[in-house]
């Protein structure tokens, strides 16, 4: 007989992670943990979604009961890493100013009054986001080949090939087969992500987030809420293209729980990076507003994480919102992330430490052990080590596109997922298509593949306008509170694609 080994939601896999989990945001599990072991629990998958074999039902019945006593839990961190919105700005005391715009608010005022051309138009605007889509799409191709990959197997197989410290694209080519065979591709993205197989950009959650998000903001408006954020995705989103966090939360929704309660229930996931990478289209669209930006990323986020996950996705939307000015570098973009995380928050403390190894450091494989030392006790997809590395390496880049996309690559763990996110920043800080080495968007060959919507096949070019044009939409007055009902009509696949 064969079982289907769903990744991401068997209870008894669940079950690990959430004890690791706990230890980490102040629970104390052990015994729960003790109880887990002694019935004969496994331990989580140490890389992959799914143990290989399906637990007897009484391990599942137990997973599920112990998951449910480990979320009652209290925690010694709560005072300190909250996830209420009004509760993580009380612990911001540099949080930005949020009455108005003031690039926009300047950008009208050089516009009435006829001067040059106002830097935060539409028409400025769109080779800027062509750019960060570009990057983002760029980034994102560089990690896919190597993602699950230990550090050492990147090292080697960069070296191998004549390719480190990492400059371009990874190959097979000249590759031995002893070292192939030893630390094998991403199975299912070598055939699409390796110098000599890129055809145009493929498919990846890391992409599919922006598009979607553009769906998001087009139908609802700055005001969306959560709820918006669980229609939309039900509406628009494969359950198969989820993963982590997000396909707990997927299921929740269809098992009748609703928002915030999607992220906490049975949900180990819920300080991984999947919120940060649906960060990018609220900061694109809030140049010169991080506030904005943080927020609406935050009402974003909570339909699946909680705590440093959220944070992570706020700290990457605003410090995508100041990089959108075009007036700022990088190291500016960086301090005004940061202005939006609970400074004695686990997240603002390893970005600091971050921020700092890349100013002591030259060589940035020290940097890199280093940070692997320090957070050696989390996951690989956790949002405290990825947001860590990813800034290590923005900072140590110092603007430079290709620099920063393969210093956060070669920095391992989430491989694709931050270098997406290193090439949507950078990529903003370059201005321009043009100002990004043609060696990363020639073979993108302005061709995004993607199962959202009508979207697959645009061009970056059209996904920057449409972005660029969410920027100056006029802000939809909804509630504040959660609505009970979805909406009743929406523009439709083709509108939205081409308004």
């Amino acid at each position: 007989m064969t079982h289907l080994r769903l990744t991401w939601v068997q209870p008894e896999d669940l079950l690990g992670h959430e004890l690791r989990q706990a230890s980490q945001d102040g629970r104390e599990p052990s015994a729960i943990a003790a109880r887990w072991h002694r019935a004969g629990g496994p331990e989580a998958p140490l890389r992959a979604g799914a143990s290989r074999t399906p637990a007897p039902p009484y391990l599942r019945t137990l997973a599920k009961d112990l998951l449910d006593e480990l979320a009652d839990l209290p925690s010694s961190l709560a005072d300190k890493e909250p996830t209420d919105l009004t509760e993580i700005r009380a612990l911001c005391p540099d949080w930005p100013p949020v009455s108005g715009r003031g690039a926009r608010a300047r950008s009208a005022l050089k516009e009435h009054s006829g001067d040059e051309e106002p830097a935060l138009t539409p028409a400025a605007l769109h080779p800027r986001l062509e750019a960060a889509w570009l990057g983002r799409a760029a980034g994102c191709l560089l990690g896919k080949p190597v993602e699950k990959l230990p550090l050492k197997g990147i090292r080697a197989l960069a070296r191998a090939t004549g390719n480190w410290p990492l400059t371009t694209w990874f190959t097979a080519h000249g590759l031995p087969p002893g070292l192939a065979a030893k630390y094998p591709w991403n199975h299912r993205s070598a055939p699409t992500s390796l110098a000599e197989n890129i055809d145009g950009m493929p498919e990846d959650d890391d992409l599919n987030y922006p598009v979607l998000n553009l769906l998001l903001l087009q139908r609802h408006g700055t005001h969306f809420t959560t709820t918006d954020v669980a229609d939309l995705w039900l509406d628009e989103l494969p359950a198969g293209r989820t993963f982590t966090a997000e396909r707990i939360a997927y299921r929740n929704l269809l098992d009748g729980i609703e928002p915030p309660h999607t992220a906490t229930h049975r949900n180990p996931f819920r300080e991984w990076i999947g919120a940060l990478i649906r960060a990018d289209a609220h900061g694109w669209t809030n140049p010169d507003a991080p506030a904005t930006a943080a927020e609406q990323a935050h009402r974003d986020a909570t339909l699946t994480h909680t705590a440093n996950g959220v944070y992570a996705a706020m700290f990457t939307a605003a410090t995508l919102a100041e990089a959108a000015t075009g007036t700022s570098d990088i190291h500016t973009c960086l301090r005004t992330g940061l202005t939006v995380v609970p400074p004695d928050s686990r997240l603002a403390r390893a970005v600091r430490h971050a921020i700092q190894l890349a100013q002591e450091h030259r060589d940035f494989e020290t940097i890199v052990d280093e940070l692997h030392a320090t957070h050696a006790t989390y996951h690989w997809v956790h949002a405290i080590p990825n947001t860590a590395l990813l800034t290590a390496a923005l900072t140590h880049a110092d603007g430079d596109f290709s620099a920063s996309i393969c210093r956060t690559v070669s920095g391992g763990w989430d491989t694709d997922s931050n270098g997406a996110t290193a090439g949507s920043i950078a990529g903003l800080l370059a201005g321009a298509p043009e100002a990004i080495p043609p060696r990363w968007t020639t073979p993108l060959k302005n061709r995004l593949a993607t199962s959202i919507g009508d979207f697959d096949g645009t061009g970056f070019d059209t996904l920057a306008r449409l972005t660029a044009q969410l920027t100056t939409q006029p802000t939809a007055h909804r509630p504040t509170a959660e609505p009970t009902t979805r909406p009743t009509a929406h523009r439709t696949h083709s509108e939205a694609l081409h308004p």
